[in-house]
């Protein structure tokens, strides 16, 4: 008698290819028995309560507030131009660099440091000069514009 060519490391593989398909045959037929395809309109519908929370059952029409359509605001309201009431503002020059021609202004009245260019400059200004000027928005921030020394 010839001995079986099946090894107990075949015999194994074949268990456990076996075992993996009955497993995946139970789980198919478990989906299948609670599967939610067949039910009725009702059953699958969802509900949003007066909190934005989803809840099974329709909402109270009690509780049902009247919205007006002239009332909702669609997309943003434009913003009015605000137009600065001191227009024209002094300070002193804290920093101005002659051979790169730029430098800052920090504003007597806020406090802050405005960025100054020589383009922006109606005369020639140093440091610790008083000026006056005006502000502009700028890609990077405020700009100081029409610059001049203060008399």
């Amino acid at each position: 008698m010839g001995r079986s060519q099946e090894t107990f490391g075949k015999k194994e593989l074949e268990k456990k290819r076996l075992k993996k398909r009955k497993d995946k045959e139970e789980k198919k037929e478990e989906r299948q028995a609670n599967s939610s395809k067949g039910k009725a309109l009702e059953d699958m519908m969802a509900y949003i309560d007066e909190n934005g929370n989803i809840v099974a059952s329709p909402p109270d029409p009690n509780k049902k507030k009247v919205i007006n359509s002239e009332d909702i605001i669609v997309g943003v309201q434009k913003q009015e131009d605000i137009v600065p009431v001191d227009v024209i503002r002094n300070g002193v020059v804290s920093f101005f660099n002659e051979g790169k021609g730029y430098g800052f202004i920090k504003d007597l009245q806020s406090q802050e440091s405005i960025f100054v260019h020589i383009n922006g400059m109606v005369g020639q200004i140093k440091e610790n000069d008083k000026v006056t000027f005006e502000v502009e928005k700028g890609p990077k921030g405020l700009n100081a514009v029409n610059v001049k020394k203060a008399i």
